[in-house]
């Protein structure tokens, strides 16, 4: 789905989307041995049935099914990371959809009624932060298909800002609001099908660089 071989040295885990918004399995296992190559833990990212939507849609659909399917996904990413005698590190799932498996942690979204839940069931997660997505005047993303996403000359500080200060601008309002990450250690989530990845996560990287030396 992006530059796969240009972004694995600059990330610290990767998240392998499981064929039902994209990829297929030979696509999967491509990922996974790169992955593997750059020594990266490699997590799964199921997500609803919505390859023509890339999971981004809103789809009806029973509890009893949804687990279904996020077992199913899940299920058959760890066999295939198994295969390359690698073992599942974590679950990280696309936009609206959401499930926990015990025994890894899951990647969560801050600020979100999932984090809350997963807090008050002692469930292990990361919380994610976006650089590439913009945040509105309560702290929630905002839909990347209205929003426009956030200009690339905008990552660095903005990534700057919710290490140092806690805080992002947003689209909103005027000004900056606090958010729930100081004292925290997350995860930053780049989007290799957003424009520009690379140059997104190199700055990224300089951010990171530059507000913990």
């Amino acid at each position: 789905m992006g530059p796969d071989d240009e972004l694995m040295p600059l990330i610290g885990l990767a998240n392998v989307a499981c064929g039902f918004h994209g990829g297929d399995p030979v696509v999967i296992q491509r990922t996974i041995r790169l992955a593997k190559q750059n020594g990266l833990p490699v997590g799964a990212h199921p997500s609803l049935p919505d390859r023509e939507g890339f999971g981004r849609r809103h789809i009806d659909i029973s509890p009893h099914d949804l687990f279904a399917q996020l077992a199913y996904q899940i299920g058959a990413l760890a066999g295939m990371l198994s295969s390359e005698g690698m073992q599942l590190n974590h679950v990280k799932t696309q936009d609206t959809c959401g499930a926990c498996v015990f025994g890894v942690p899951i990647l969560i979204i801050a600020n979100t009624r999932m984090e809350n839940m997963a807090t008050a069931m002692s469930i292990p997660y990361i919380p994610e932060f976006f650089p590439d997505i913009v945040y509105n005047e309560n702290g929630k993303l905002m839909s990347i298909l209205t929003s426009g996403g956030i200009n690339l000359d905008d990552v660095q500080s903005k990534v700057e800002r919710i290490i140092t200060r806690n805080e992002v601008i947003t689209k909103t309002t005027v000004g900056a609001i606090k958010m729930s990450f100081e004292g925290r250690a997350f995860s930053c989530c780049i989007h290799s099908d957003l424009p520009h990845p690379v140059e997104t996560l190199q700055a990224v990287r300089r951010a990171i660089k530059a507000a913990t030396k």
